[in-house]
């Protein structure tokens, strides 16, 4: 591979719909695990379509988030967040195992536990809402992105950081601008003001402290003076983030690969309890709302996959890529609740494996089961090739999802 000629393919490649893969994905992968591909921002990269080497490389210590010269560093996007380097270089590692340590109990199962009956309020709050849509205008289809998708997670991240009520909605628009590509320098800004906001929020918790996660950081804080209000308040924005958008896509695509297939909805909401988690992997899995990956960077030489990559370019994990590998999982491009195992990517793999995990999949065993038992004729309104694409958004998705259903 490092003697290319030709100009690498540019990211992001075009795919047919937002329920299928690029075709591209599939192109490359049978050429090689790893590729040389552009960013959208321009640079050289990685682009990792292998099951084998993402699982392997989402674990490798010889990869990370930081780069000895970030202002060189090839970058993805200039979104705020994920669009280049971030973190120090020298203590990256160290760094990411104190945040997993501060944040263990934060995401332990009996934090968990207590939050489900809050979840599935939220969730019940949400559909009121989509009810109350539909009573305002009979006949018009119901917008459930605006209604369901993008408050939800919103208000479930809010309620474990312990964002107070009359906030939330400047906060879920913070989320909303710092992932934006194309901005003209507004994301920059959205991640200045956030983290203004949170120096006011955790002089607040310092003074009445609460059970949520802020609070919990900042009894951190009185431990270890070392721990700083900007590292504070860059590890909130990366719980934001993660909390938020990607949620809101995967409950706007496995909607759409429900609906898509009407006997497919009809065998979910027949028997909710017994397939609402194969239903939540598979989606998982295929849900697919942007292609550009997890960005990393080379610590040092590595060679995977025949490629020899080099100290300091970057890699790009596709776990959309990888998730549809046939080397992995038979007919990869086949909806099938029954997969077992279904070992994807969604939340990668090793030391960087999500730690909110197990919220995004409470979030989404709680949102399909009740959106479809208080909504069992949901349909799309309109055709899928017709749903509004957020191209300047980093993780993609959709800006509209109109439905109806049967009064």
């Amino acid at each position: 591979m490092t003697g290319e000629t030709t100009e690498p393919p540019q990211l992001p490649f075009n795919r047919p719909t937002l329920l299928d893969p690029a075709p591209a994905f599939a192109e490359l992968r049978r050429r090689a695990p790893l590729v040389r591909v552009r960013t959208p921002a321009g640079d050289l990269a990685w682009l990792v379509t292998g099951y084998e080497q993402a699982r392997a490389l989402f674990g490798d210590p010889r990869l990370g988030r930081s780069h000895p010269d970030a202002a060189a560093a090839p970058a993805l996007s200039d979104a705020a967040i994920m669009g280049g380097p971030s973190g120090n270089y020298d203590t990256e590692h160290a760094d990411h195992a104190r945040m997993r340590r501060l944040l263990r109990p934060a995401f332990s199962a009996k934090r968990m536990r207590a939050l489900d009956d809050r979840v599935a309020d939220l969730v019940a709050q949400c559909l009121d809402e989509v009810a109350a849509a539909r009573s305002r205008a009979p006949h018009r289809p119901v917008d459930l992105h605006a209604h369901l998708s993008f408050p939800l997670p919103a208000l479930v991240i809010s309620e474990l950081l312990g964002v107070p009520v009359t906030d939330r909605e400047y906060f879920r628009d913070l989320s909303d601008r710092a992932s934006r590509m194309g901005s003209g320098g507004d994301a920059a800004t959205a991640i200045a003001e956030f983290h203004a906001y949170l120096g006011r929020l955790t002089a607040a918790k310092r003074a009445r402290p609460a059970q949520d996660v802020l609070s919990d950081l900042v009894r951190a804080q009185a431990d270890d003076p070392s721990f700083t209000d900007d590292e504070l308040a860059a590890m909130a924005a990366g719980l934001l983030f993660a909390g938020h958008e990607t949620t809101v896509n995967r409950i706007d695509l496995g909607v759409l690969l429900l609906l898509a297939n009407p006997a497919r909805r009809d065998g979910f909401i027949a028997d909710p309890a017994g397939q609402v988690t194969g239903v939540v992997e598979e989606i998982l899995r295929m849900a697919a709302p942007a292609d550009l990956g997890v960005l990393r960077y080379a610590r040092t030489d590595i060679e995977i996959g025949g490629a020899l990559v080099r100290q300091g370019e970057a890699v790009l994990l596709v776990p959309s890529a990888a998730n549809r590998d046939p080397s992995m999982f038979t007919d990869p491009d086949a909806f099938d609740e029954s997969r077992a195992p279904n070992n994807h990517l969604a939340f990668g793999h090793g030391a960087h494996f999500c730690i909110g995990a197990s919220l995004a999949r409470t979030e989404l065993r709680t949102v399909f089961t009740a959106l479809f038992s208080r909504f069992p004729t949901l349909r799309l309104a309109i055709d899928v090739h017709d749903l509004p694409v957020r191209t300047d958004q980093l993780t993609g998705g959709i800006s509209e999802l109109p439905v109806t259903w049967m009064p």
